[in-house]
């Protein structure tokens, strides 16, 4: 809304003269100033709704010296768990009172990292999160500058002293052994992209259990998350079918298993049992529904804000302990029959 006379936005001065208040007591009440009384904080507010008054960020920051917002660098990436995890920082950012702006780079341009990391330091960023599935991403950030408090979202040691992530050994695992408890012993894996540190680690997951329960394993298949990936590898390993239940890294890549076993005349689990990962919200809804691992990623932009800015009131500040997933069992396994 702008000021009919001059066609101007309205300013703070404005609010003030029309609540009857200085423009430092509008500034308190935009910083949440505890001095405030509630029936001034109040009337401010009702005057700021009808101008549709919105403070100037850039203004406010040279002010306070507080730009209230936190950077994301994302590797570029529609990959679910990604994208879920800045879904989940952004929420849990507004929550305390902070903007997010996200610079996506791309992975296989190392040029593309200080760029994206000078691009969101010129907007004063008061903290930083780095989403980088992948090693490379992660070994050039290592060699920037970073002065401000920052995360980085991954599981494994590249960057000690900064990593927030989900065990996804520990989710593989689960899944692994949720097949080996039904039975199985032919057992594959169908992982992700080899540079990709959650497809390691849940290579990693798989490999131990299987290891543990003292059951032989071929090598893993290297996907790249698609489903249509899912199916070709599906295809190729029905030509031998030398296996009864399958591992997959994804949900995606677990569809298209499904689609190449049904294919083929066969039925899931009857014929061959699927688990997959990260319970994209179309899982329950495949047929049969999947059984899958699930992340939270809520809990985890939650503790990545924490990290940056100090535990909320009322929250307990666990950033050093990854968070541990949860089986989700649905219908896309079953118990081996013996033979």
């Amino acid at each position: 809304m702008t000021d009919e006379a001059s066609g101007r936005r309205p300013s703070i001065r404005d609010v003030a003269r029309l609540s009857g208040v200085s423009h430092q007591t509008v500034s308190r009440v935009l910083n949440h100033h505890p001095s405030i009384r509630p029936e001034t904080r109040d009337r401010v507010l009702s005057v700021m709704a009808d101008l549709q008054f919105s403070p100037n960020r850039a203004a406010r920051a040279l002010v306070t010296s507080r730009s209230q917002t936190i950077g994301i660098l994302a590797a570029t990436s529609s990959q679910y768990g990604p994208a879920s995890s800045i879904a989940a920082i952004e929420s849990a950012a507004r929550a305390r009172g902070y903007w997010v702006s996200t610079a996506n780079v791309e992975a296989s341009d190392p040029l593309s990292i200080p760029a994206g990391l000078s691009h969101l330091m010129a907007q004063s960023i008061e903290g930083l999160v780095v989403i980088a599935p992948q090693v490379r991403v992660i070994r050039a950030l290592a060699a920037q500058r970073i002065d401000i408090p920052y995360v980085t979202l991954q599981s494994t040691d590249l960057d000690p002293g900064h990593t927030l992530s989900v065990d996804q050994i520990a989710g593989a695992r689960l899944a692994t052994r949720h097949l080996i408890e039904l039975g199985h012993r032919d057992i594959y894996h169908l992982a992700g992209p080899q540079d990709w540190i959650e497809a390691e680690a849940r290579m990693r997951g798989f490999l131990e259990e299987m290891s543990d329960a003292d059951i032989p394993t071929t090598a893993p298949i290297l996907g790249d998350w698609s489903a249509e990936f899912g199916y070709y590898a599906g295809r190729e390993l029905l030509r031998v079918r030398d296996f009864t239940a399958i591992f997959s890294s994804n949900d995606q890549m677990a569809l298209g298993l499904i689609h190449a076993i049904r294919d083929e005349g066969l039925d899931v689990p009857r014929d061959i049992s699927i688990v997959g990962f990260d319970d994209i919200p179309e899982s329950a809804h495949f047929w049969p529904p999947l059984t899958t691992v699930r992340q939270d990623f809520a809990e985890l932009g939650r503790r990545c804000v924490d990290l940056l800015l100090g535990a909320s009131a009322g929250s307990v500040q666990t950033a050093d302990t990854a968070l541990v997933p949860e089986l989700v069992v649905r219908a896309s396994a079953m118990a081996r029959a013996r033979v």
